[in-house]
């Protein structure tokens, strides 16, 4: 019998995408590099050779010298395991979160920094399911429809991204949540219906939660106040907030009062001329049944 009959097939680089580092993140690029580093002075410190300790922890040897190289960011599973293989004692285990955060984007830590942080959140898109409330298969089903097309490693580190923002609902306190979604997009069937009945059931589920209010502007409204574009507006403990639309400051985020108040006044037609949650998760329930 061989190694890999014995241990099963060795994971390699094609069996994972989406696990490269960016090579213009600084940030990630040294935090990678460092733990790549403590994984190979503690494999040669207890003299075990890469193909080994890669049949211990299921990966190929190339993939080993890969991720000791700071060219592949590694798994919590990988680094969870190196560190029993090791006997690190939880040093190796205690570098997952911040080699989590490498993998998204620069912009969606940036993000996810100040959701983490926000009071109350507010949000609006007009012509998606809004990423926060996206189930992994609906959100890659939609960057894989994007032109030009991403290539599969970055369609696989943008869904990791958003399903990392998605800690915002198991926050402790959690925070005031708002959305207001678009009739249109939870009808037309983008992926396939097989991606959209879990969707709309993910829905249902998140709009029960106590700090969730979930609304739909259906398509028969004669008046809409969204029609400018979507919106974003985060509020923080400490009373300031920052805001974002594409049709305020070219879409940059502010802070000045006078853009926030347009935003925040914005917002408050658009959920007035929406479905309340209540009628919201009932339109959701009965397209649920359609589908």
């Amino acid at each position: 019998m061989t190694v890999d009959e014995s241990v099963g097939r060795l994971k390699t680089e094609e069996d994972e995408p989406g696990w490269e580092v960016d090579p213009d993140d600084d940030w990630g690029v040294a935090v990678v590099a460092t733990v790549g580093r403590q994984l190979k002075l503690r494999r040669e410190a207890v003299g075990m050779r890469a193909a080994d300790f890669g049949v211990a922890v299921g990966y190929g040897e190339d993939m080993v010298y890969k991720i000791e190289g700071g060219r592949r960011i590694p798994r919590s599973e990988y680094l969870d395991r190196a560190d029993e293989v090791l006997g690190a004692d939880g040093l190796i285990s205690a570098m997952k979160d911040d080699v989590a955060k490498v993998r998204y984007p620069k912009k969606v830590r940036a993000l996810a920094k100040m959701e983490a942080s926000a009071v109350e959140i507010q949000l609006y898109d007009p012509l998606n399911i809004h990423g926060l409330l996206q189930t992994p298969t609906y959100a890659r089903g939609l960057l894989l429809m994007r032109r030009p097309a991403y290539t599969q490693d970055e369609v696989e580190r943008m869904v990791a991204g958003r399903m990392a923002r998605k800690s915002v609902f198991e926050r402790d306190p959690a925070p005031e949540l708002s959305f207001v979604l678009e009739e249109w997009t939870l009808r037309r069937p983008l992926g396939g219906r097989a991606l959209l009945r879990p969707q709309l059931e993910h829905l249902l589920e998140v709009g029960r939660m106590r700090n969730v209010e979930l609304q739909v502007m259906p398509m028969d409204r004669e008046e809409h106040a969204g029609v400018d574009g979507g919106i974003e507006v985060l509020k923080f403990g400490d009373g300031s907030a920052v805001g974002r639309s594409p049709v305020v400051a070219n879409g940059r985020p502010v802070t000045e009062r006078k853009p926030l108040h347009i935003l925040e006044l914005r917002y408050g037609i658009i959920r007035a001329q929406a479905l309340t949650p209540r009628e919201s998760s009932a339109l959701i329930e009965q397209l649920l049944g359609e589908t």
